[in-house]
């Protein structure tokens, strides 16, 4: 009697134990923002990991050992694709793994950029929500019984997504479109320009990986006067010295940080795809027309 009793008892614990803490879907994501989606459709039904981390840079990231066991043992590997990890086939490759391949930007049409597609489709919301679509369907193929789960989360995310549009609509409403124009030193605000009425100019002569010449600083001056550009957000122009001779010798302003490939830790101005997000287009509305935007 007492082992009947006893065995009564596991299969009740057995029984209550959450979905949470039973085996969830193993997927990994090839960067923060990517994975920061797959987080909001999947809940607590998914363990997702991120190959490339916040303030990572997807374009030139050298794979790890440790990442290779990590996509060996995911059931789906979600990545951009439009070029973006050129690194990660190879790496798919080397660790064996038998993961299905989602490309998250199914459906989008791309810009170009140059010769080559721009991968940075996340820079619209519309976009973010066909990428958000594509994970539910992907997460729903390969775990069935959790595809309402997923679709109600899914619903709720595209809710907030749907709300972030009208806050960007409202900031940028605000701006007259002659002043919709500024220098930045990294291409991956297209698809943002086109469906906002902006102008991203890049700087000539400026590489991301060394500080400028004073040639390189006289032509950058030259552009911005002759474009008219109000704001710059140069990165790589480190020393707030350049920053104000520039800013002093062409009127611009100077921004602030603009987020593009990568979200930040907790701790950031970035730590989610929403809050990046709002983030930039805050940032464009002060440094666009220098007013202090609050909340």
């Amino acid at each position: 009697m007492q082992r009947l009793f006893g065995f009564m008892c596991l299969v009740l614990i057995a029984t209550a134990v959450p979905a949470s803490a039973q085996e969830r879907l193993k997927v990994v994501a090839s960067f923060s923002i990517l994975g920061d989606f797959v987080r909001n459709v999947g809940g607590d039904r998914v363990s997702v990991t991120t190959l490339v981390g916040p303030e990572g840079d997807a374009h030139v990231y050298s794979p790890t050992p440790a990442d290779a066991k990590k996509i060996a043992d995911a059931k789906l590997i979600f990545i951009n694709g439009l070029g973006f990890e050129g690194w990660l086939p190879r790496l798919v490759q080397s660790s064996g793994s038998k993961a299905t391949v989602v490309t998250a930007t199914t459906y989008i049409t791309p810009l170009k950029l140059g010769s080559h597609a721009d991968p940075h489709a996340w820079q619209t919301v519309v976009n973010a929500k066909t990428y958000i679509n594509n994970i539910r369907v992907a997460l729903s193929a390969a775990a069935p019984a959790d595809a309402e789960v997923f679709k109600s989360n899914a619903e709720a995310y595209r809710a907030k997504l749907d709300a972030l549009e009208g806050e960007i609509g409202q900031f940028i409403g605000q701006i007259p479109s002659h002043r919709r124009k500024l220098i930045t030193n990294h291409e991956a605000f297209g698809y943002f320009a086109k469906e906002y009425g902006f102008e991203f100019i890049a700087p000539v002569g400026v590489s991301t990986e060394a500080e400028p010449s004073a040639r390189d600083i006289a032509a950058i001056i030259t552009q911005i006067k002759k474009a008219k550009i109000p704001a710059i957000f140069l990165e790589n122009l480190s020393d707030p010295r350049l920053i104000k001779r520039i800013a002093a010798e062409t009127g611009a302003k100077v921004g602030g940080t603009l987020y593009s490939d990568s979200l930040t830790d907790e701790k950031g101005d970035a730590p989610t795809y929403i809050d990046m997000v709002r983030h930039n287009i805050r940032t464009l509305r002060t440094a666009l027309e220098g007013v202090t935007m609050r909340g």
